[in-house]
């Protein structure tokens, strides 16, 4: 072996040297920042990784929602499903930010598309957060085009507080687990009504110290008509049936 043989040369980056820019902005390495409220981006071996912040819907909506756009309404950083009606007012200023930024664009093309190793892992939907009334219930899932993790919610309903099902000759046993809504009604959420009508399953209740909870549930996309006509789409928990138990939340009396 020659002794005078080069030894290849390697180079020790520190962090100070490394780093990334953006729009004239430097950021040092491992910085976390956000170029909008729709978009994260981290520093990272001289360049940038980013990923949306904006869940985008898989589902579209649904046939009575005959004109449907993706637009950011006042106030709001991510776009939602709008349909035909809308408020004149609301659709220019929805104009005004659907698009965005090109630079920023081409820094998302691979994160935005589906992954074709992506691997689908979500949790339990967790219990309503009220025993009764109207609450939410949320889930961790990777199941959104950049396949990362991220809470999705889900209204759920397991009572109404304000009354139980009539007395008939079911009642005479302890417990009636669940009950339909007598009649069809509409779903209601921040002032909006459901544009169909449904009958949902509710949990019951037991005359011992025994309480009863959703126990296998589903989640149905609900499109809801608001103030000026425009409509929105929101995942509702569906009861398919409760189960009584002693393991109460609070308590049943």
């Amino acid at each position: 072996m020659n002794d005078s043989q080069e030894i290849p040369q390697t180079y020790d980056w520190s962090q100070e040297e490394l780093g990334c820019e953006l729009d004239g902005v430097s950021y040092q390495e491992g910085e976390v920042f956000l170029p909008s409220c729709a978009i994260q981006c981290r520093c990272v071996g001289g360049g940038m990784t980013c990923v949306p912040r904006c869940s985008e819907d898989i589902l579209l909506p649904t046939p009575d929602c005959p004109h449907p756009q993706r637009v950011q309404l006042p106030g709001k950083c991510c776009k939602e499903w709008v349909c035909d009606n809308l408020d004149i007012n609301v659709l220019q200023d929805a104009q005004t930010v659907y698009s965005i930024d090109q630079s920023l664009a081409s820094l998302l093309d691979y994160q935005a598309s589906p992954s074709s190793n992506c691997i689908e892992q979500s949790t339990e939907w967790s219990a309503c957060s009220h025993t009764c009334g109207q609450g939410l219930s949320t889930r961790m899932s990777n199941k959104n085009p950049a396949c990362r993790q991220e809470m999705q919610i889900r209204l759920c309903k397991a009572r109404p507080c304000y009354t139980f099902p009539r007395l008939t000759f079911k009642w005479l046993r302890r417990c009636q687990s669940s009950y339909k809504s007598e009649i069809p009604v509409r779903l209601l959420y921040w002032g909006c009504y459901s544009v169909h009508f449904y009958r949902p399953r509710y949990c019951g209740t037991c005359t011992d110290a025994r309480c009863c909870t959703p126990h296998r549930t589903r989640t149905v996309a609900v499109t809801f008509r608001c103030q000026g006509g425009w409509l929105l789409r929101q995942d509702v928990m569906m009861i398919d049936s409760c189960i009584c138990h002693h393991n109460c939340p609070y308590s049943p009396s």
